[in-house]
């Protein structure tokens, strides 16, 4: 279904600020989303907060950010999610992530 509103395809569904409290909308649209940010909606994001992460930084671009940050940023369960979904794997964490947090 296309958008009724070309300039909202950029603004960020209200929910982001139950996620990233600290960040504003003008933030997350200004430019490509931040690694924390990745993280944060890989993890815990709903469908329209998912929906706007894809169409503002692209699938490619999360692929990427999965495949190289995805072993440090996302649980276990949201990696192994992500990772059939995007069809990229991601790096296993360190020995070190289990003893810290035992999702990793």
């Amino acid at each position: 279904m296309p958008l009724q509103d070309p300039s909202a395809a950029s603004e960020p569904p209200p929910a982001l600020q139950r996620l990233c409290p600290h960040l504003s909308p003008d933030e997350a649209v200004a430019g490509a989303p931040s690694g924390f940010l990745y993280a944060r909606l890989l993890e815990d994001g709903g469908g329209a907060d998912l929906r706007w992460l894809f169409r503002v930084a692209g699938e490619p671009a999360v692929a990427a950010w999965l495949a190289q940050h995805g072993g440090r940023a996302l649980s276990r369960r949201s990696r192994a999610y992500w990772e059939i979904v995007l069809g990229v794997s991601a790096p296993a964490p360190s020995e070190a992530a289990h003893e810290l947090w035992p999702l990793a």
